[in-house]
């Protein structure tokens, strides 16, 4: 398998995480490569990262459906819950990790890339609400993140909450909610997520 990745990616650090919690890493191959790139539309018409090319040729994109990909590619226990309650538990928590990087990725465009004469205050306004919104929702779900077994949810919370770290950690998101950051001081010690740690290229 071949993986299209950006080494500062949210995104792809989800797609890693999975490959090294299901013991499949060594089987990726890395092609580093840029969203602008011309190479990248010939395997994703997006040109998006990350982007997986199978053994068999299919190319697979976004990060949600890679994910669930390679949690089928092993017998254990499944990232991706079957049918029923457990299912949806999960993928809500990855829509709600999802969310966030979404929101962190549009907040860093506003701030560091988009000319300041340009920039909306408004949008920056409506980003920190939901922010905060998104922070105070995950510390009250905290007791529930730390003894469901787990899923798919869990690693796209902690790459979110490693993004913001990453990219804006003079936040202090940790001020105020206790039981979120304990459980990403705990999860955050785990090797799939130390080894994805993120690295800039800017």
């Amino acid at each position: 398998m071949k993986l299209a990745h950006s080494p500062a990616s949210p995104y792809v650090r989800k797609v890693n995480a999975c490959a090294i919690a299901r013991g499949i890493d060594g089987q990726i191959e890395r092609w580093t490569v840029g969203t602008t790139d011309p190479a990248l539309l010939e395997f994703n018409p997006l040109s998006k990262v990350p982007t997986l090319i199978t053994d068999d040729g299919t190319r697979l994109y976004d990060s949600p459906v890679i994910c669930e990909y390679l949690d089928g590619l092993h017998s254990g226990p499944k990232l991706f819950p079957a049918a029923g309650p457990a299912r949806f538990e999960a993928l809500r928590w990855l829509a709600l990790g999802d969310g966030l990087l979404d929101m962190l990725l549009a907040r860093m465009y506003e701030a560091r890339v988009r000319p300041e004469e340009q920039r909306s205050q408004k949008l920056q306004d409506a980003i920190a609400v939901k922010l905060k919104a998104c922070l105070d929702a995950l510390d009250a779900m905290a007791p529930a993140l730390e003894k469901t077994p787990v899923n798919i949810g869990h690693i796209a919370i902690i790459c979110a909450l490693g993004y913001l770290d990453f990219r804006f950690s003079g936040d202090g998101w940790r001020v105020g909610r206790p039981a979120l950051a304990a459980w990403h001081k705990a999860f955050a010690a785990r090797p799939s997520v130390v080894a994805t740690e993120p690295v800039d290229v800017y």
